[in-house]
């Protein structure tokens, strides 16, 4: 799957129905951040589970027991940087709060990332490019 340069933000959501429409809620720190204003129009795309679980199937899986690692190295991943390691690295949380550690980075920072080093607990990122 392609990711358009253009892309602002992404994240999960669930579709809810609300009175006689459906509502796909987007994440106060989206907002906050300054990707989405509110009142504007976006162009909004959705994928589908099954494709995210075909894909996350599709990973080699040593030990069934043990969650695997949300990412995979050569993947793309916009990330907001949370805070500084002891190394001086910048730190992001993904899914299920598994962290991508991406040197060079400073806190606050929205920067596009290539997975490099993927372990059971961390991942390694490069930066692509900075404030997307």
């Amino acid at each position: 799957m392609e990711i358009s340069d253009k892309l602002m933000c992404l994240f999960n959501a669930e579709v809810r129905s609300e009175d006689d429409r459906y509502v796909v809620e987007i994440p106060r720190r989206e907002v906050e951040t300054g990707s989405v204003d509110p009142g504007e129009i976006y162009r909004v795309a959705l994928i589908s589970r099954r494709e995210a679980t075909e894909s996350r199937s599709e990973r080699k899986q040593t030990d069934t027991s043990e969650p695997q690692p949300p990412v995979e190295v050569g993947e793309l991943r916009y990330v907001e940087i949370e805070d500084i390691g002891k190394q001086g690295d910048g730190i992001a949380r993904v899914e299920r709060g598994y962290v991508i550690i991406v040197p060079g980075a400073e806190v606050g920072e929205r920067v596009k990332v290539e997975v490099t080093e993927v372990k059971s607990n961390f991942a390694v990122g490069e930066i692509i490019e900075e404030d997307f």
